[in-house]
């Protein structure tokens, strides 16, 4: 089953991963994507393991958009 996260956690990774492609990431933006993450976590039940891995996947790795095909 997929997990379904939440806007604001896929927003702040977009942000990571655009200052990490950049070589500018700061403390200050991926302790705020920890912090959501753990936070969600904690919500969901699930494994810190498994959403940081979906939301990498999300972010980084997304699936093409099969409704616009």
């Amino acid at each position: 089953m997929a997990i379904e996260l939440p806007d604001d956690l896929i927003e702040l990774e977009r942000a990571a991963w655009t200052e990490i492609q950049e070589g500018r990431l700061t403390v200050a933006t991926a302790l705020a994507v920890q912090q959501a993450i753990g936070r969600f976590q904690e919500e969901s039940g699930e494994s810190r393991f498994d959403v940081e891995m979906a939301l990498k996947r999300a972010v980084r790795h997304p699936e093409p958009d099969t409704a616009a095909a």
